[in-house]
């Protein structure tokens, strides 16, 4: 089998059929692709080839279940795979960053403290956790956006080829989630403490 000739839609037919052979040419043709997606989100090299195992893995019950139905287009559905386990991973860990709304202001700081109090630290916790339900009440893709911008400190271009999106589409998400966080903010603003969520 000439792994140069077969095209992605022959090859899974022909793993489809018990020709083992047949998947491991797509791993090897789309391993180094698929790698680079999940790292530019990770940014760790070990977890990032954890990931890509499971990816492979999940790609293998998937299209052995009978529920493999992207014809002709195994890349960007593998690719698609590896980017949602990547922020999955994420988003068990509910680890969120920094926000710096549309107009510019902070949604959170990470302040010092004068005295670490137990009242303060309470205070900073509560407004750690409001924030985490914020943004996982925002639309999906506004959210992976955000996490991405913000948490993983990855470019809009960065972004864009992860999520396999254009950059204005990028930039559009951002802009909702800002603005929808923003009005999540302002609906509760009675509920959080000002020094950390500034006017």
């Amino acid at each position: 089998m000439n792994r140069n000739e077969v095209s992605d839609k022959k090859l899974v037919s022909a793993y489809i059929k018990g020709n083992e052979e047949a998947f491991e040419l797509l791993v090897e043709r789309h391993k180094n692709r698929v790698f680079t997606t999940i790292n530019l989100i990770v940014r760790d090299n070990y977890l990032a080839e954890d990931l890509l195992q499971e990816t492979f893995i999940k790609a293998i019950k998937t299209i052995k279940s009978g529920r493999y139905n992207e014809e002709g287009k195994f890349l960007p559905w593998i690719l698609r795979i590896a980017h949602n386990l990547a922020i999955d991973y994420f988003r068990r860990d509910k680890r969120y960053p920094t926000m710096v709304l549309e107009d510019g202001s902070a949604v959170f700081n990470n302040l010092d403290f004068s005295e670490d109090s137990y009242e303060s630290l309470q205070i900073q916790k509560d407004t750690h956790d409001r924030l985490k339900q914020f943004i996982e009440e925002l639309p999906l893709v506004q959210r992976e956006v955000l996490v991405m911008r913000h948490y993983m400190n990855m470019s809009f271009k960065e972004i864009a080829e992860v999520s396999g999106v254009s950059i204005n589409t990028a930039l559009g998400r951002m802009r909702y989630a800002l603005i929808n966080l923003r009005k999540k903010i302002t609906v509760n603003r009675s509920a959080y403490d000002k020094n950390l969520y500034p006017k």
